[in-house]
């Protein structure tokens, strides 16, 4: 580690890895500074038990469309290492009565399983999906991809289209009236609501209710990486090494060193001093970036309450259950419909959508909501994650972080709750019982102590109301990827377009910090009111 370089990076997640390694490519000398012994934050795989040879993902696993965002060829990763599977039967949401809606990667037969609820919502499927599509890929996949523009400039130049004024019109809504105002059948509404919800989003939150055709319309689709989602950490950390940036691991930042309101540098808890010629970047929360790291008087009042401010999901927490199996879950669906052999997220509890505002309601009094839980069988895509003969499966399911007020009482549950989770994944795959070798949870409260980015154990890093959308994610004034102060700069999942794995964060920063540098790049897009009029152009034109 030398003592200076043109860019230190706080955090080595993936966002702050993408970064790194284009600021690399376009000649920068980097560096990332992460407390903990691995790079990747999230994306971890590990044997349990240790050397048995059962891989489990325990934080990030789906990674929806990933092979199609800009960043994955533009750093070579297929290369590096980092291969993806998309199963055909992509989800399966299996209901109390043994049916199953069905999401293919063949939009068709997606349609076809829809007909089979509801000829109705088939049509409406169909219906949104044709006119979702060129807002999808002209307006929404470019803004997430560049850094957001103002609200109000925003909303003029959508103004201006009519598939900006239908984006507009939908996004009054919340999802809850999107989808009971176009959808009749329950199963249906609460599909399409799981959908939203994973995206974190409260479903009685006026302003998302386009996120619902937006993801009926996107055609990307759940996605794993063979050997485990460590791959996707160890290709990063290959681009960042092929770009001559370095990794501190097991290095602990201490203090952003501010000098005449610039940041200079980072101070370590282990007595070194990284001085930044041009740029110290965070991949971290507003909390640990503005209020543990900065010093009190080096940060304008105004900045700090704003960070003090900043909120995490109340329903993001997630409880995890993983198994170790003799034979992969069959689920009695499957007898009826034996196509759910190969589905790939199975979607368990969801029956109705008033189960959402139950969830909503028991996160709220920190209690345990009744079961909706939705999992994967990894082995049997890739068979590398266990020993010959062998599988590993996990099921996830949405519990509050201060349960019963403290989240600390996870530590004397969290067993409890595993097995009566596991009890409730039987009903539905009476295998499991017999097939079972190991199992071991992960609470909330287990997240937040891996992985202290993801405080009260928020996934998404940071709630998506509040005003903490677009322009002003993380807050009003630190939306554009820069930090206040001179030579501060945001990578993280804290903000704009969110959390995730999607690397949007740390590819958007990259181009913002280029700019200002005012280093070419050729990867970079244009700006986004430039794309936008040449995809209204080119729509108007097909028109």
């Amino acid at each position: 580690m030398r003592e200076i370089y043109d860019a230190v990076i706080l955090g080595a997640g993936h966002n702050s890895l993408i970064l790194q390694a284009y600021l690399g490519r376009s000649g920068l000398s980097t560096i990332c500074v992460e407390p903990r012994a691995v790079a990747g934050g999230g994306l971890a795989t590990v044997e349990h038990p240790s050397s048995s040879g059962f891989c489990h993902n325990i934080h990030s696993f789906y990674h929806r469309g990933l092979t199609r965002l800009p960043w994955y060829g533009d750093l070579n990763l297929r290369q590096h290492g980092a291969e993806y599977i998309e199963p055909e039967l992509n989800v399966a949401l299996i209901t109390q009565d043994g049916r199953a809606l069905q999401w293919w990667t063949q939009f068709e037969k997606t349609v076809e399983s829809f007909a089979q609820f509801s000829r109705r919502d088939a049509n409406a499927l169909r219906r949104w999906c044709d006119r979702f599509r060129p807002i999808v890929q002209n307006i929404l996949v470019p803004e997430a991809q560049a850094p957001p523009l103002p609200l109000d400039q925003r909303r003029a130049i959508l103004s201006e289209t009519e598939e900006g004024r239908l984006l507009l019109k939908v996004s009054e809504l919340s999802p809850l009236e999107f989808v009971r105002q176009e959808f009749e059948h329950p199963a249906i509404q609460s599909g399409l609501l799981f959908f939203n919800g994973l995206r974190e989003v409260d479903l009685r939150c006026r302003g998302f209710g386009h996120h619902i055709p937006a993801l009926l319309a996107s055609g990307r689709m759940a996605q794993m990486c063979v050997g485990g989602s460590r791959r996707l950490a160890d290709a990063l950390v290959a681009a960042v090494r092929e770009a001559g940036g370095e990794i501190a691991l097991q290095t602990t930042p201490k203090r952003i060193q501010i000098e005449d309101g610039h940041a200079v540098g980072v101070e370590t808890m282990e007595g070194a001093f990284i001085r930044a010629r041009h740029l110290v970047a965070s991949g971290l929360n507003p909390h640990q970036t503005f209020l543990d790291l900065i010093e009190p008087h080096q940060l304008p009042a105004a900045v700090a309450e704003k960070a003090r401010g900043f909120q995490y999901n109340l329903i993001a927490p997630l409880f995890a259950l993983n198994v170790n199996l003799r034979e992969a879950p069959h689920y009695a669906a499957a007898d009826r419909s034996p196509e759910l052999k190969d589905a790939f997220m199975v979607i368990l509890g969801l029956d109705r959508p008033e189960q959402f505002e139950d969830i909503v309601r028991h996160h709220e009094a920190g209690s345990i909501p009744p079961t909706v839980m939705w999992g994967t069988c990894p082995t049997r895509f890739d068979a590398s994650q266990a020993p010959p003969g062998g599988h590993t499966a996990f099921m996830w399911e949405k519990t509050p972080y201060r349960l019963e007020a403290d989240p600390q009482n996870w530590d004397r549950t969290k067993e409890e709750h595993g097995r009566a989770l596991l009890r409730k994944w039987s009903e539905y795959a009476p295998n499991l019982a017999s097939a079972l070798l190991e199992s071991f949870t992960a609470s909330p409260l287990d997240v937040e102590r891996t992985l202290p980015n993801m405080k009260h154990g928020d996934l998404l890093v940071g709630a998506f109301n509040h005003g903490q959308v677009g322009f002003h994610r993380p807050f009003a004034g630190a939306g554009h990827y820069r930090g206040i102060l001179k030579g501060l700069y945001l990578c993280g999942s804290c903000c704009h377009p969110g959390g995730n794995v999607t690397g949007l964060p740390g590819y958007n920063c990259a181009q913002v910090i280029l700019t200002d540098l005012g280093i070419a790049a050729p990867w970079t897009p244009p700006p986004i009111t430039e794309q936008w009029k040449r995809n209204f152009v080119l729509t108007t034109n097909s028109h």
